[in-house]
């Protein structure tokens, strides 16, 4: 869905952000000692990831507006990274184009100069609903058959594309991570004989942990080591048009305590483990798990979809388990009144941000599943030309300029519906402002530190990056 911003809301109070740092970025993007660069990306495709003047600090003036200050010496969590995913539908579309286009695109989405930088990017075990040949897993048997030992088990399909896609994104950015989800086990693992819906069976817990650890070896085979997977993609949905498996909290508690994490360890795995990976609704899921001594063991954190309940969920969870992470593993967020989500997401505690797809045709294809999809942020057209949409250039605002390894700093927000923001401190010292501005009209703000000020003005519906050095 396309989130518009209501037209009654004309005028909203201009915000001060207080922040104070180094920052070290790309030659490209380089700009003079204590000058702070600045990118804009707006909503109607005028302005992409464009180089705007330098702002210079200057004298606080008692007419300055309402202050928000930052601590940057308050840090929250570390980022891990932020991308979007190598599903079939994407990788299938990527494959349509020529190896030279084909590889431009791949560069536009994972390069950190050429490109929009990308560095955490999901990948699906076995088919999820989002792709054009028949639904598989890695051990499909017909009908009535079953194999414990996994001796078929294969992941040649992955191979026409997938594997291809995800190669060849490393070359162009070494720093690549990934983490893997499962849409379905084989269907003569559950209870309903099929991918559609269904459980898996309880006899079948150790060989579904023997499948999820096999994929992991395989994909490190081929040179593809898996950051950490989740148990199942969206365990509260169960729909018998696509893969879906349906997990209880305890079930999934039980397979993590007794089964996946002991396996990993005698198999020497340091893939990691998230649990839930569903909606910001249901947090007595991802309770259940965390809250066993056992299986919270083996758990680095839980992962968030965005389609139902509210972001703070996030916020809950981590004051509940403050030892836990906190990932964001799928949510297309779009324009910028999406944006705006997307800086929520980090400032409640998320340290990654994934979206859904990455590159659909312009019939929203292939998707074989029964949802809708919205328009992807890059888009291929009916004569192959590859469109990149505001939400890429978006997207880039964040991406581009966050690195792995940053912190959230301490930031007040400045109470409106329309203009949001986020800091982060980088490891190399630098700092960087996002800061979005949903509202129609232009939304002035100032960003002060020790004493000094530097003015900014937001067009309506855009995303700003500041960054600056000493």
């Amino acid at each position: 869905m396309i989130l518009t911003t209501p037209s009654c809301i004309k005028l909203y109070l201009p915000v001060v952000i207080s922040l104070c740092a180094l920052m070290t970025i790309p030659s490209e993007f380089a700009q003079a000692a204590s000058d702070v660069a600045v990118w804009i990306s707006t909503q109607d495709g005028k302005k992409q990831l464009s180089r705007e003047n330098d702002l210079l600090w200057q004298e606080p003036c008692p007419c300055d507006p309402m202050v928000i200050f930052i601590d940057p010496g308050s840090k929250f969590q570390s980022v891990l990274g932020m991308g979007s995913s190598w599903d079939h539908a994407t990788c299938e579309n990527l494959f349509k184009l020529s190896e030279p286009a084909r590889n431009e695109v791949l560069k536009r989405i994972v390069h950190p100069v050429d490109g929009i930088g990308m560095n955490l990017m999901r990948l699906c075990i076995g088919a999820s609903d989002f792709i054009g040949e028949p639904y598989y897993t890695y051990d499909d048997l017909p009908a009535g058959e079953t194999d414990p030992e996994l001796k078929h088990f294969s992941i040649e399909k992955d191979r026409a594309y997938v594997i291809p896609v995800i190669k060849k994104s490393m070359e162009y950015n070494p720093d690549l991570l990934f983490f893997a989800s499962p849409w379905s086990p084989p269907a003569w693992m559950k209870t309903n004989g099929a991918l559609g819906g269904g459980k898996l069976k309880t006899e079948y817990y150790d060989v579904w942990a023997l499948y999820l650890a096999r994929y992991i070896e395989e994909y490190a085979a081929e040179g593809i080591p898996i950051h950490a997977i989740t148990v199942q993609n969206e365990p509260n949905m169960a729909h018998k048009d696509y893969p879906t498996t349906l997990w209880t909290g305890e079930e999934q508690r039980d397979f993590i305590r007794n089964h996946l994490g002991p396996l990993f360890v005698k198999r020497g795995l340091k893939t990691l483990v998230w649990c839930w990976d569903h909606n910001w609704n249901n947090l007595d899921f991802p309770r259940t798990v965390l809250s066993d001594p056992a299986a919270t063991a083996f758990v680095d954190g839980t992962a968030f979809h965005l389609y139902e309940g509210k972001v703070d969920a996030q916020s809950e969870l981590k004051k509940q388990y403050p030892a836990k992470d906190i990932y964001f593993s799928e949510g297309s967020v779009f324009n910028a009144s999406g944006a705006l989500k997307m800086a929520d997401i980090f400032r409640n505690w998320s340290r990654s941000y994934n979206a859904w797809v990455t590159l659909l045709d312009e019939d929203r294809k292939p998707n074989r599943g029964p949802h809708k999809a919205s328009a992807t942020c890059i888009e291929l057209k009916k004569n192959l030309a590859v469109e990149y949409r505001q939400d890429y250039y978006i997207y880039g605002q964040f991406m581009k300029f966050v690195q792995r390894g940053a912190f959230r700093i301490s930031s007040g927000l400045q109470e409106t519906r329309l203009f949001n923001h986020v800091a982060f401190h980088n490891p190399d010292g630098s700092m960087v402002l996002v800061a979005v501005n949903a509202a129609r009209t232009p939304q002035p703000f100032s960003v002060t530190c020790d004493n000094v000020i530097f003015r900014a003005e937001l067009p309506g519906r855009s995303v700003g990056t500041f960054t600056w050095m000493p």
